[in-house]
């Protein structure tokens, strides 16, 4: 009984050993030394096996190699090659594959799943994250250093590609009566965005792809399945990635009024992937005046005043972006963008993007009179004596700058606080400020030294 077993193992070793000294002669695997120390130690431990006693328990080969620990599980390799997987892809069946040996089966012309026979209705390989990990920690546990993985282009040469049919069937499933239907294709086409460019570039070769795609949204559906929501929500962020589509989402009648919705309703993760949607789309300096004027900034403050670590950061780039455009800025003031921002520079909370925010919005006289009444001279004047980066002190200055030429009774409290402190000399001064910075800083300080007599003869 034991002599079979062991005469299994044996074959199971002279496998190994095959594929190994393969690996060697064909040079397919990028690991270095690492085929030949399999085909060293697979030898060692056929040579132990042979000369190991009937019925002896202990492990074998040099160093207490054992079987178990040599031989990768049967999981780990490719049904195809029958290697150690190194780039493992899930197929639409749910079977692994190592991607170069199915990218060569379906290049094929093979539409079917190499072990399930199932026929494919799309050729979409995706990465089988968890196994790649669970490889890589059998590489370590045995003390062999992993291969590289190569890294594959979303749509490299030679890969099969998702045709507009297959993507015009998932886009119908979302105006099926199914609930389960629309959460099914939503999930696909989420995952299939987000992989691979030349789906997101598909969506301007369909008619009406985006009305399909936001159907559920439309019709209510949604409303009631924040996942389907959050899905259908995340597609749209990954089609808006694509440059030639941030036209197409952006001035399409429902795109924005329903990313509001959704902004307002959805769950943080839906409200955050709507932040970074509305980002993306506001590269595009026409897709500004849309998104502030179908009333985004509003709920986009709001989204900062909640102060979420998921979302926080999208929705404080949405309003810089959007707000890059002169015009926007009276209206995002109006929304109490002030109060917030300063709010939380005064909790210290993002302070890089909301300094950068402020020194924005000071261009616009009601920002300034909102910053004065809330203390926003102390405020930054403070930053700038604690904080180390630049870019930050020149940010708060650019805005005591506009503070004192705007309002010249903040001359007084700038003229206290450098008495006291000497913040605006000393960045003045200083070898690490930036340029704009010091001339910020020595402006003020000339207005200070014109102004001193005439603000003391003012006290009297």
């Amino acid at each position: 009984m034991e002599r079979g077993v062991e005469k299994e193992k044996a074959a199971e070793l002279k496998k190994e050993l095959q594929r190994a000294v393969k690996a060697i002669v064909d040079e397919q695997e990028d690991g270095g030394v690492e085929p030949t120390n399999r085909a060293m130690k697979c030898l060692c431990a056929l040579r132990d096996l042979k000369l190991k006693p009937l019925g002896c328990s202990e492990s074998l080969g040099i160093g207490n190699l054992s079987l178990l620990s040599l031989l990768p599980p049967k999981e780990f390799l490719c049904p195809l090659s029958g290697e150690l997987m190194n780039d493992p892809v899930v197929l639409l069946s749910g079977q692994t594959y190592d991607r170069p040996f199915i990218q060569k089966w379906l290049k094929d012309g093979n539409q079917t799943c190499p072990q399930t026979q199932q026929i494919l209705s799309n050729m979409v390989l995706l990465p089988n994250h968890l196994a790649r990990k669970l490889i890589s920690k059998w590489y370590e546990e045995n003390g062999l250093k992993p291969p590289c993985c190569p890294q594959v282009e979303e749509d490299e040469p030679g890969t099969l590609k998702v045709d507009t049919g297959y993507l015009n069937e998932l886009l119908k499933k979302l105006s099926s009566s199914s609930v389960s239907d629309q959460k099914e294709a939503a999930k696909e086409l989420r995952l299939l965005t987000k992989q691979m460019r030349s789906v997101r570039a598909l969506f301007g070769d369909i008619s009406d792809s985006i009305a399909q795609l936001l159907y559920p949204l439309l019709s209510g559906a949604a409303n009631s399945h924040p996942d389907l929501q959050e899905d259908l929500v995340a597609t749209l962020l990954n089609i808006s990635i694509h440059e030639g589509n941030k036209k197409l989402v952006g001035e399409n009648p429902v795109v924005i009024p329903l990313l509001i919705e959704s902004l307002k309703s959805g769950n943080i993760e839906t409200r955050t992937n709507v932040a970074a949607t509305l980002f993306t789309l506001s590269a595009l300096d026409s897709n500004k005046y849309i998104i502030a004027n179908s009333g985004a900034l509003k709920p986009l403050i709001e989204l900062l005043d909640e102060g979420h670590p998921m979302a926080i950061k999208d929705a404080a780039s949405a309003i810089f972006s959007i707000c890059i455009a002169h015009e926007n800025r009276g209206r995002a003031v109006s929304e109490g963008a002030v109060r917030v921002i300063m709010k939380k520079i005064k909790e210290r909370v993002l302070i890089d993007e909301l300094l950068a925010i402020l020194a924005m919005l000071s261009s616009h006289h009601r920002a300034v009179e909102e910053m004065g009444k809330l203390g926003a001279v102390p405020c930054l004047l403070g930053i700038i004596r604690e904080n180390t980066n630049e870019l930050n002190k020149e940010n708060c200055i650019a805005t005591v700058y506009t503070l004192c030429f705007t309002d010249r009774t903040k001359l007084r409290e700038v003229l206290a606080e450098e008495e006291t402190t000497g913040t605006i000399y000393r960045l003045a001064e200083s070898g690490t400020s930036t340029s704009r910075a010091k001339r910020k800083a020595g402006s003020i300080l000339e207005r200070l030294d014109r102004s001193a007599f005439s603000l003391t003869l003012l006290e009297h």
